[in-house]
């Protein structure tokens, strides 16, 4: 049975998922649930993954939803070797970290903005809530600092969620002049994960042109 992903181009930790999937070389089946239709409310979606987020997985049976969950898992599954999720567990802790960064602090910084702009009609962002997101970028430098990677010396799945999340702020019209290794990361995440700008590619173009539709200036200039 083929490996099923629901997945909606415009979500970053779809395309985390999905970026990890074909980083691996793994032949997916794509089924987009479109969030702007609530289709993620359909009874067949929610009796699958009673959270009813996207992205979920269906690995012939076994449902997994969380894009770090489904990204570890994979790896873990299917990778050639253990290079973007390290068995080893003082390398792993680190990974995980920095999933725990993405998942924790610099998504819900992201999601606090674009909520409203999406659902609830705003037209603007609040000043501290972008403030927010420049802090989070802040500390992301930081972890570049050592290798030009978030976890280690090369690419692992914390650099593709972060990155994904980081070019999602980036199409939005979050500015990076004042962090020059996040800009040289993402230009190495594109060059360097397979497959990962192309996988990015659409879902950055519909955040842009949503984002476009819903504010007459770039809200989230410093």
């Amino acid at each position: 049975m083929p490996i099923v992903l629901y997945h909606f181009p415009l979500s970053p930790p779809c395309r985390t998922a999905l970026c990890t999937a074909k980083a691996l070389g793994l032949d997916v089946t794509i089924k987009i649930v479109n969030l702007m239709e609530r289709e993620h409310l359909n009874e067949d979606y929610v009796k699958m993954n009673p959270e009813h987020t996207i992205p979920s997985l269906d690995d012939n049976g076994l449902f997994i939803w969380h894009s770090h969950a489904i990204a570890t898992y994979l790896v873990s599954k299917y990778g050639k070797d253990d290079s973007l999720y390290p068995k080893d567990p003082a390398k792993r802790v680190v990974v995980d970290q920095r999933l725990y960064f993405d998942a924790t602090t610099l998504f819900p910084r992201l999601r606090a903005t674009t909520f409203p702009l999406m659902f609830l009609g705003k037209s603007d962002v609040e000043p501290d809530k972008k403030a927010a997101i420049y802090d989070a970028l802040g500390i992301l430098e930081k972890f570049l600092e050592p290798t030009g990677w978030v976890a280690g010396d090369h690419a692992t799945v914390a650099d593709i969620a972060c990155a994904v999340t980081t070019a999602t702020l980036q199409a939005m019209g979050v500015v990076l002049d004042a962090y020059p290794k996040i800009r040289e990361w993402l230009q190495r995440c594109n060059s360097t994960i397979p497959h990962f700008e192309e996988e990015n590619k659409e879902g950055l173009k519909d955040v842009t042109e949503a984002i476009k539709s819903r504010v007459t200036y770039n809200v989230y200039a410093p």
